[in-house]
């Protein structure tokens, strides 16, 4: 048997890599890594617990890589995503996939696999993805590009992800197809990709849940009371439900449940129309809507206790006045937990800022997932050592690759360079572990 060579870059916890792996043994070829390299060390120390290995530090700091086959690179999402401002390149680590080119142009390996998320595509225009295919395009890489949902790939996580892959002086032929999936998680339906080798089983959050979750991943007894109040005693409509306080549809709201003190059936109303009204046209196009005045207010809203009701909306801090203008005070953030799973579907997208708020009602209990259930979202196996602390756990875990769809492109790659693919030869012989 022969080993392929490959390099983990922007290593994380090792996601990127245990999904490489997979895909090789399956495949009955070995791997070495010959060089990983992460700067977190929250991040490192998992990597080495599982890996037996410390990766390097800064990207910046490696004057060129060591001989490689196979390159792969999740690099920093934070500058493309939607989530955040969208800086790009113009984020010092949107500049950071250069590194990674700069280091290919020294020794450029067989393969690239890079990961990143789907506000890459149309970052600056769709610019910064032109840059990239440019610069390996000029290397005599093929370039290809696949959006994937881990939904598509066994997983109860309503995932979308960019892969971009790259063959040196090749003409690779990838069974794979990109699919956004659905598009929300309780409008999901379970199907078989066109033309992908892999056969996942249809999967739903329930598969992911610990049967003795630890008590302490219960939600506490003044939140259960107060949703039980709200939902007259059914807790099963938590399935779904989502807590916050800036938009309408399937959710709860702070002075639905009395947070921060129980609000009369007319603040209850005002509040909601609100949260509703100020999102639409007249009123601004703010994506959370605009702040109104009382005058702006009274147009959907005509009570003559309006003055009253404002104020003791502001008293009891749901609302805040700011020169003469209102707004809600809280979000997403001031919830313990923002979105209840439904066992039945699959999850939302675990994301590094709010994992840990991630809840459920199962087996009788209201609670948040646990670290272990965010991890097998993501196809982590369980003999897999997550960091010692929770918070940080659900933090690295936001942040990494969905084995399953990491294993399903490597395989790709792996058996276009191992098919006849012109110019390749493993660069390791059977003697190397």
């Amino acid at each position: 048997m022969k080993t392929i060579r490959f390099i983990d870059l922007f290593a994380g916890i090792g996601g990127m890599r245990l999904g490489f792996e997979k895909a090789a043994q399956k495949l009955e070829i070995k791997t070495h890594c010959v060089l990983s390299s992460e700067i977190n060390a929250d991040s490192c120390l998992v990597y080495e617990q599982n890996f037996g290995e410390s990766p390097r530090g800064d990207i910046r700091s490696l004057e060129k890589l060591p001989p490689h086959d196979i390159l792969l690179a999740g690099f920093p999402c934070q500058s493309f995503s939607f989530a955040g401002k969208q800086g790009g390149f113009k984020d010092k680590r949107g500049t950071l996939v250069f590194e990674i080119i700069r280091l290919i142009k020294l020794d450029p390996p067989q393969a690239f696999i890079f990961e990143n998320v789907r506000g890459l595509l149309t970052n600056d225009g769709g610019e910064t993805l032109k840059k990239i295919q440019q610069d390996m395009e000029a290397m005599g890489y093929s370039f290809e590009v696949f959006l994937l949902n881990s939904a598509n790939f066994g997983l109860p996580q309503n995932r979308l992800r960019v892969y971009l892959l790259g063959v040196l002086n090749g003409c690779p032929q990838f069974k794979l197809c990109s699919d956004l999936g659905p598009k929300d998680s309780h409008a999901y339906n379970f199907q078989q990709l066109a033309g992908s080798d892999l056969k996942p089983k249809k999967v739903t959050v329930a598969d992911i849940l610990e049967e003795d979750a630890p008590e302490n991943y219960n939600c506490s007894p003044q939140l259960i009371e107060a949703l039980q109040k709200r939902l007259e005693g059914d807790l099963n409509r938590l399935h779904g439900m989502r807590l916050l306080d800036y938009r309408g549809g399937n959710s709860i709201h702070s002075w639905e449940l009395g947070l921060r003190g129980e609000c009369s059936p007319e603040e209850r109303e005002l509040m909601n129309r609100f949260i509703l009204k100020r999102r639409h046209a007249q009123f601004g196009k703010d994506q959370d809507g605009k702040l109104l005045s009382q005058e702006q207010i009274a147009t959907f809203f005509d009570s003559p206790e309006l003055g009253s009701l404002l104020g003791s909306l502001v008293a009891k801090n749901y609302l805040k006045l700011i020169q003469g203008k209102y707004k809600p005070v809280a979000g997403n953030f001031s919830f313990e937990v923002y979105k209840f799973l439904d066992p039945n579907k699959i999850a939302v997208t675990l994301v590094a800022s709010d994992g840990n708020r991630l809840g459920v009602y199962y087996q009788g209990r209201v609670r948040k997932i646990t670290p272990r259930e965010a991890a097998r979202l993501q196809g982590f196996p369980d003999e897999f050592r997550l960091h010692p602390r929770a918070d940080r756990a659900y933090y690295q875990l936001g942040n990494s690759v969905s084995i399953n769809v990491v294993e399903a492109v490597a395989r790709e790659v792996i058996l276009n360079l191992t098919s006849g693919e012109p110019g390749f030869k493993y660069s390791a012989d059977e003697s190397r572990g």
